[in-house]
């Protein structure tokens, strides 16, 4: 996963599939703040606007799209840290019954 914070826009990009073109997308939030491009149904990536002030929309988008929310959570936490650099993270999947 690769999470990119661009301070002049205030907007973070999370790319989940890299090099896939988006052929739809969805809004999370009536404002449009939340964004998830979609590739043959399928989530490439979560673009949200404002980032330090909507977080919880990422949890939304989590719960909507079956995203791993805390996966989304520390790629906003790094790029929001780093700014104006790419970062990537990998996740390992979740054991069951584990939280």
């Amino acid at each position: 996963m690769k999470a990119d914070y661009d301070s002049e826009a205030n907007a973070l990009l999370i790319t989940l599939l890299e090099g896939a073109r988006c052929d739809d997308g969805d809004s999370v939030d009536k404002q449009e703040l939340c964004n998830v491009g979609l590739v043959q149904g399928r989530v490439t990536s979560v673009e949200l606007l404002y980032p330090a002030d909507n977080l919880k929309l990422l949890e939304e988008a989590a719960e909507r799209f079956d995203l791993d929310a805390q996966g989304l959570l520390a790629a906003a936490g790094a790029a929001l840290a780093a700014p104006d650099r790419a970062v990537t993270i990998g996740l390992s999947r979740r054991l069951a019954g584990k939280s």
